[in-house]
């Protein structure tokens, strides 16, 4: 069974979803720009076991549109979540702009992340910087979230490329190959910047787990250490 449940961090209300038994190991989802953790259901269920818990970021979804955004906000709103729900260990997926914020987690937390799966996910290097337009009509995100995080995405803080040296986890990147607008040059050289990082290519463009859900599903789990017993 799937359920929505709130929780308060730091002034700030998160929705979740949460899949599987409560005493399954504990696997964090957080999702692209834009998305909500509802993105996660066909990946979520077949979790083999473990406890899934899919969060709607700030500015996202069922979470607070505070006003107040970026990434290192949202860095902190997941720190506080793990700390509210107790999760002193967990594993951490991330895709896109979740995959950002995991990565910040897991270097702000060396050893609270066991596994660190980023999807589709470049290097914190600066970009040629671009104006997005406004989708018409009502948004399930704040458009004002977007325009603050794509102007730290296109030019990163220098702390996000250092913090990558940090990081404990053994981390999986998962690439979309050359059909992704992410440059795989620089998802490559994501893993080769996260100290014990592993490559590989679902060559099925930047939404692996929406694309290729059997695939991703079978990577994540082999990642993590196979189905879980019981």
């Amino acid at each position: 069974m799937v359920t929505r449940r709130f929780v308060g961090v730091g002034g700030v209300r998160l929705a979740y979803r949460v899949w599987g038994p409560p005493e399954g190991p504990p696997v964090v989802l957080l999702p692209a720009l834009g998305e909500v953790s509802d993105d996660w259901a066909t990946v979520a269920e077949p979790t083999r076991g473990r406890r899934v818990y899919a969060v709607d970021l700030r500015g996202h979804g069922h979470s607070d549109w505070p006003g107040a955004y970026s990434l290192e906000l949202m860095r902190a709103d997941v720190l506080g979540f793990l700390d509210a729900l107790g999760l002193d260990r967990t594993d951490l997926v991330g895709h896109s702009l979740g995959g950002i914020v995991a990565y910040l987690v897991a270097a702000a937390r060396p050893g609270g992340v066991d596994r660190l799966i980023l999807e589709d996910v470049g290097a914190p290097y600066p970009r040629p910087a671009t104006t997005p337009e406004r989708p018409e009509g009502e948004l399930p995100f704040d458009w004002a979230m977007v325009l603050a995080v794509r102007r730290q995405i296109d030019t990163p803080p220098a702390d996000w490329l250092a913090a990558l040296g940090d990081i404990t986890a053994e981390t999986l990147v998962l690439a979309g190959g050359p059909t992704s607008h992410i440059p795989q040059k620089s998802v490559a050289e994501l893993a080769r910047l996260i100290p014990d990082s592993r490559l590989r290519t679902i060559p099925v463009g930047h939404l692996i787990h929406r694309e290729a859900p059997e695939a991703f599903t079978e990577a994540v789990t082999e990642f993590l250490g196979g189905p879980v017993a019981g």
